[in-house]
C-alpha cells in the first residue's frame, strides 16, 4: 500500500514539473511576442514564477493559474517589468509595464 502511495506521488510530481516546464516555455513565447510587438527588448530571454494558485476555466475545470514576471529594456539600459498570466497552458494576459502585484 506504501509503494502504491509513493508511486502516485513521484508520479503526480513529475506530472507537475513536466506541465509547468510546458506552460513556462509558452510564458516566455509570449513575452518574447509582446516585447516584438512594442519594439522593445526581453531581458535574460526568460520568465519567472511569481505564483502558483487553483483556478476555474470558463468550462467549469479546475487548474493551475500561473503568474510570471519578466523584465525588459524599452532604452537598453533600464529595466522594466512585465507580467504573463497563464491559465493552464493557455496565456490570459501579457502585460508590459504597470506590473500586478500578487
Amino acid at each position: 500500500m506504501i509503494e502504491l502511495v509513493v508511486v502516485a506521488a513521484l508520479g503526480g510530481l513529475a506530472w507537475f514539473w513536466l506541465d509547468s516546464l510546458k506552460t513556462r516555455e509558452t510564458a516566455i513565447a509570449a513575452a518574447k511576442r509582446a516585447c516584438n510587438a512594442d519594439a522593445v527588448q526581453l531581458l535574460d530571454d526568460t520568465v519567472a514564477v511569481a505564483s502558483i494558485r487553483l483556478a476555474r476555466h470558463p468550462g467549469g475545470q479546475v487548474t493551475l493559474r500561473r503568474f510570471y514576471r519578466f523584465e525588459f529594456s524599452d532604452t537598453g539600459d533600464n529595466r522594466r517589468g512585465g507580467v504573463v498570466l497563464m491559465l493552464g497552458n493557455v496565456v490570459e494576459t501579457v502585460r508590459l509595464g504597470n506590473v500586478w502585484t500578487v
